[in-house]
């Protein structure tokens, strides 16, 4: 049986990714590909109890450098208990955030060492890299204020403050041009369509 293929969704708060996530997911499951939804931190049961620290509590919870390594352990458990089974099975995966998180949050947002992080991805992610990575862009000022409407109870990030969400976005930029093999840099502006449409044009190409 042929691995499946790995698509990953990263950028800012707010930027609408998980909306387009599940949108994708269904576009592909309608052509008839077998398809795993999953997200990060979290995605198996071990990586969604380090979810819990990591997501909650104050903006200096954790250091960069800590919040660095609970990210790659919650990310060993998810690759090994989620991702690779499903890849191996033939099954598309679909993950909202992956390891481009970590480079830009605790790297580029928070001054975790580089050479630390792709220490940590060469041995826990090494040759699982994504087939493609959806980098979603969109000013930090809409971003947050979408991400604060929402609600929600996850807030730590989004807490963060402005300077470290403009490091942010110019950190999944400079990723976006650092692996222009597999990243594709989408505009996330516009209406929830519009932004679909621009997130299908750039998944054709990997289709079988």
């Amino acid at each position: 049986m042929a691995r499946g293929r790995f698509i990953t969704f990263e950028g800012g708060e707010g930027t609408g990714k998980s909306t387009q996530v599940g949108r994708l997911v269904e576009r592909l499951s309608a052509t008839g590909l077998e398809v795993v939804r999953t997200r990060e931190p979290g995605g198996s049961p071990g990586a969604e109890a380090i979810r819990d620290l990591v997501v909650s509590g104050t903006a200096d919870r954790w250091s960069p450098r800590t919040e660095l390594l609970l990210m790659y352990a919650s990310r060993s458990d998810h690759l090994e208990r989620t991702i690779r089974p499903a890849l191996e099975a033939g099954s598309w995966v679909v993950c909202d955030r992956f390891a481009n998180s970590s480079r830009a949050y605790q790297g580029a947002g928070g001054g975790a060492a580089a050479d630390l992080i792709e220490t940590l991805d060469r041995e826990i992610v090494g040759g699982d890299q994504p087939d493609l990575t959806l980098v979603f862009d969109l000013p930090v000022e809409v971003g947050l204020e979408r991400a604060l409407g929402r609600g929600a109870a996850e807030t730590r990030f989004e807490s963060k403050g402005l300077e470290f969400h403009r490091r942010l976005r110019d950190g999944f930029a400079t990723i976006a041009m650092r692996y222009p093999e597999r990243c594709r840099l989408i505009d996330a502006t516009g209406t929830p369509d519009e932004v679909a449409d621009r997130v299908w044009a750039a998944v054709q190409p990997v289709l079988p």
